[in-house]
């Protein structure tokens, strides 16, 4: 069992370190999820944001929230979608909050300078973060909380498949949607069930991985983002002391497995130290084949990452009393998640895939993943952010060029820009030109509208072209027209 550090062991990290410090004060009124019944959510279109207002709404809380992309007499899917599940949506003005708002949750993305906030502040409504929230949420029941900077949404989704095949009918709250539950018409990142199990994603880009003291904690791996490394191993080890009850990681991450609490709880790809290993790894088109602790597997996915997410969630499923062969057949059937490695079709011998990639270990993974599938892979990456693409740079170029064969291309356009006060001191033009030099493919086209003109002639039969970006809304819908004018 590990030593249990807690809420308190969070405010002396967090504000020891500027980078993880709250925007808000913490506000100690609000301690357990029963303290509330009417809740107001500022960005609640956000993947993070939408996923606690569904659940909160699914164990018969009072939901409503604002967003910036909601716009009078303008069509919002989002928007459409909460409100199919009972959540009020109103413009980001402050017409949603009154008198009778019991707490306001915020994303990071949001300001205390924003008019919401300071109409909650006048009406004294306790203001906390979305993190401190799920922390809340996670303490109400026996919690599976996935870290690491690779792999959480789709580990997450499997095991919320394989814990539902058993008949445990487990909650989740993902960062993104996943297939079967998009099937209903959802959004597809949150379900309460009857169990006890809830599944959440323990984020390490805003250090509140460090709030959650679960019953079980899983670290997939560590790998440079958002901080730097000796910042990631920190935050991680604070999750490692806070997790109560089994702590289980990837052994064949090298970082990840310092912090290993034993290796006989833990998964691997072809590992020797870890229980869960995958071996005898096969990819075979769009299927995988390999097996853990003996039991053959079949998984409609590419890529050894997808095999080592898999192995992970076998590995909590194992040690809660899940069989293996249970296990197996769940996987056989598992219809992935929104925006990873999702297929949008073939055209003229061009299959056309669209991933969520955006740091430098995911995007080489997806390019290795996609080469199995083709003669040729032809990816584009649009960056998002100035500061994390600084941060970055070589990275990105080290990862992105040792994973691109002779024949294959990297294509980018400029960095996607959120709004603020970013110092645009870097293009992604930078990155290509830096690739370049190392004797790679790569072409830069500044406006992503004109990327398959300029693309066409490189895109021949038996050709993979893979599209990968985050954080920018307008991606999933640059993706689809793409491939309707391929």
């Amino acid at each position: 069992m590990s030593t249990r550090k807690g809420y308190g062991s969070w405010l002396k990290i967090s504000f020891s370190k500027r980078r993880f410090a709250p925007t808000f004060f913490i506000n100690f009124m609000v301690k357990d999820i029963s303290n509330f019944q009417n809740v107001f959510f500022i960005g609640v279109a956000g993947v993070g944001m939408s996923a606690i207002a569904q659940y909160l709404k699914g164990i018969g809380k009072n939901v409503s929230g604002s967003d910036r992309y909601f716009h009078p007499n303008e069509y919002n899917k989002t928007k459409e979608q909460l409100e199919a599940e009972g959540i009020r949506c109103f413009l980001q003005d402050g017409s949603g909050i009154d008198e009778n708002t019991e707490l306001v949750v915020v994303s990071t993305a949001i300001e205390d300078t924003v008019y919401e906030v300071q109409k909650a502040r006048e009406y004294n409504i306790p203001v906390i973060k979305r993190s401190e929230l799920l922390a809340l949420i996670a303490k109400s029941k026996k919690t599976i909380a996935v870290a690491g900077t690779s792999g959480k949404s789709t580990t997450s989704a499997i095991l919320f498949q394989i814990l539902a095949d058993a008949g445990l009918e487990p909650s989740i709250i993902s960062g993104a949607g996943l297939t079967r539950i998009i099937k209903e018409g959802k959004i597809g990142n949150a379900a309460v069930g009857k169990g006890d199990w809830l599944i959440i994603e323990a984020d390490e880009s805003d250090g509140s991985v460090v709030q959650y003291e679960p019953e079980i904690g899983v670290l997939l791996n560590i790998d440079k983002d958002h901080q730097e490394i000796n910042e990631l191993i920190e935050i991680f080890t604070v999750f490692k002391n806070n997790t109560q009850g089994l702590f289980i990681v990837n052994q064949s991450n090298t970082l990840a497995k310092t912090l290993s609490a034993n290796p006989e709880n833990d998964f691997g790809f072809e590992d020797e130290n870890a229980k869960y290993t995958v071996t005898d790894f096969k990819q075979n088109g769009f299927e995988l084949s390999f097996r853990i602790v003996g039991q053959a597997f079949l998984m409609n996915s590419v890529g050894r990452h997808s095999a080592e997410n898999a192995a992970a969630a076998v590995a909590v499923a194992s040690q809660i009393g899940i069989d293996l062969k249970i296990c197996a057949d769940s996987l056989e059937h598992y219809e992935g998640i929104y925006r990873r490695h999702q297929i949008l079709g073939q055209k003229n011998g061009v299959w056309i895939i669209d991933d969520y990639a955006h740091n430098p270990a995911k995007c080489a993974a997806s390019i290795k993943a996609c080469q199995p599938l083709a003669e040729k892979v032809v990816a584009w990456f649009q960056p998002h952010g100035y500061k994390p693409t600084r941060f970055l740079r070589q990275d990105f170029v080290e990862e992105i060029s040792d994973a691109l064969r002779p024949q294959d291309e990297i294509w980018m356009s400029e960095i996607f820009y959120a709004g603020g006060t970013a110092v645009k001191d870097i293009s992604a033009n930078d990155l290509i030109e830096d690739i370049k030099a190392k004797g790679k493919n790569a072409y830069f086209v500044e406006h992503r509208e004109e990327l398959l003109d300029k693309m066409r002639p490189h895109l021949d039969e038996n050709t993979v072209l893979l599209l990968m970006g985050a954080r920018d809304p307008s991606l999933e819908e640059f993706s689809k027209n793409l491939y309707q004018k391929l």
